[in-house]
């Protein structure tokens, strides 16, 4: 299977677990976990014949640090702590780290990803040799806090749509690069949706796209895209959907024939407009999803949610996300 096919599924279908898997299948994820090795035990650092980093360093680098610190006969244990409450997001990673940047380490009483903790909270057990942790220490720290981070600040959001509402949280691109499908990852277990995974699997037509077009010309404008799209895409593409920033351009989409269109992105619009858009969708096309997007915070989220609409993308959920604080704490050494 090709990494684009394996990427295009629906994702918010599946559990955490098997999203988990769906995702690590691509080979995305050991790629970002092999470079933040590179990163830290320097890019030309010999691997074993399994990919992990062996904990002595070459002429090119290593944990320069424990090894002339740590007798490498020392062994501990270790536990990964949340130094404060949040959404935990990122552990299912742990076995690909352990495999990546340990010969001999061992995790035990891994919560699952998606579990709410309270601060002191002992996340997961390690344990093996106390160099191999020190040298794990910092990428698993980094990952498992800024992942935590987004999944608990979507927890908020999701948390203040009002219940019974129709409207669903989305996440958007505006993600770390190289962390995208870790981050979405993170929104799920946050309680959040994935948007489209990128530019590949999804048809987004923003103003840029329809740039100098007249209101006359935009519906011929969206079918046609839409067409060759479904053509291109081969049935792999998840939607079509088109931005608009007026309720005049709404209702030129709003003439399409169905199934021409899946959503329409109602950009920065007020409580008031996402209210009469609603209504004029639900008049006119009302299998059409709605989409409210910009300016989405957490004091308005509520009453965007009572609007009609289907859809509230916040890119909040990520490039705004303040890390999770977590801690190792070596609770037990010996030679």
């Amino acid at each position: 299977m090709s990494l684009l096919h394996s990427l295009v599924t629906d994702t918010n279908a599946l559990s955490l677990p098997a999203l988990f898997e769906h995702l690590a299948s691509t080979g995305l994820i050991r790629r970002l976990l092999e470079l933040a090795a590179d990163e830290d035990l320097g890019q030309l650092h010999e691997r074993d014949t399994r990919g992990s980093h062996a904990n002595t360093p070459t002429e090119y680098g290593g944990d320069l640090t424990s090894e002339v610190c740590i007798d490498p006969a020392s062994r501990a244990t270790a536990r990964v702590v949340a130094r404060k409450p949040g959404t935990i997001a990122g552990l299912a990673a742990l076995p690909m780290l352990l495999d990546i940047f340990t010969t001999d380490v061992h995790a035990s009483g891994v919560i699952a990803d998606g579990s709410e903790v309270s601060q002191g909270q002992t996340l997961a057990t390690l344990s093996g040799p106390l160099d191999e942790l020190l040298t794990l220490e910092r990428t698993l720290l980094n990952l498992v806090g800024r992942l935590s981070g987004v999944a608990t600040q979507t927890k908020r959001y999701a948390s203040a749509i009002p219940r019974g509402s129709r409207a669903k949280l989305y996440d958007t691109r505006k993600t770390t690069p190289g962390l995208r499908v870790l981050e979405k990852y993170a929104v799920r277990c946050g309680g959040g949706h994935s948007h489209r995974m990128g530019l590949f699997d999804a048809v987004l037509i923003k103003d840029n796209h329809i740039a100098g077009l007249s209101l006359a010309e935009l519906p011929a404008y969206v079918s046609a895209a839409s067409h060759r799209a479904r053509e291109l895409a081969k049935g792999t593409l998840q939607f079509v959907m088109c931005e608009v920033d007026t309720l005049e351009q709404l209702d030129t989409l709003l003439t399409l024939p169905p199934g021409s269109l899946d959503i329409v992105l109602l950009d920065n619009m007020s409580v008031d407009q996402l209210h009469d858009a609603a209504k004029r969708r639900d008049a006119r096309a009302p299998k059409l999803e709605l989409e409210a997007s910009g300016g989405v915070t957490l004091d308005t989220i509520a009453a965007i949610a009572t609007t009609g609409v289907d859809r509230i993308s916040v890119g909040a959920l990520t490039h705004s996300a303040v890390q999770l604080d977590v801690a190792l704490d070596i609770h037990e050494a010996r030679p």
